[in-house]
């Protein structure tokens, strides 16, 4: 079934539709509809995770794995919330600092729970939660 498009206009003072036009140069949009369905799907998307929905999204995490004990305790939290977790990359960037990424999917809650108790770890150099959307809402 195809979607049915529909126009509308808006108003905007001229100095800040420069600024938005320079922005989409920068980001390489073709057309000013296109970042503006992206702008749209990006604030419904943080509505998601504010209204405490199912969400995805990853966990990235850069730690020295030969701190004693760390690996352990990142193991565990990751075991003791299992279901959140759908997959998980390592990687080792260095002889001294690995990157893992784990993807998760739950409410946006739970999930930020996850993300501060792995990247609170002592031994954690960098951590961060990047959450997205499950699709379904923005179809």
């Amino acid at each position: 079934m195809r979607k049915q498009l529909v126009r509308f206009g808006i108003s905007l003072d001229q100095q800040l539709l420069q600024t938005f036009d320079r922005y989409l140069m920068r980001k390489g949009y073709a057309t000013r509809s296109e970042a503006i369905r992206d702008l749209i799907r990006e604030a419904l998307v943080a509505q998601e995770w504010r209204d405490d929905q199912e969400t995805v999204g990853t966990i990235t995490l850069v730690y020295v794995p030969h701190r004693p004990g760390l690996v352990r305790q990142l193991t565990e939290v990751q075991h003791r919330s299992g279901s959140l977790i759908l997959a998980n990359a390592h990687v080792h960037l260095d002889a001294h600092h690995c990157l893992e990424v784990i993807i998760v999917r739950g409410k946006s809650t739970a999930l930020q729970a996850l993300a501060n108790s792995l990247i609170s770890t002592k031994g954690v150099l960098h951590g961060k939660l990047t959450m997205t959307t499950t699709g379904i809402p923005l179809t």
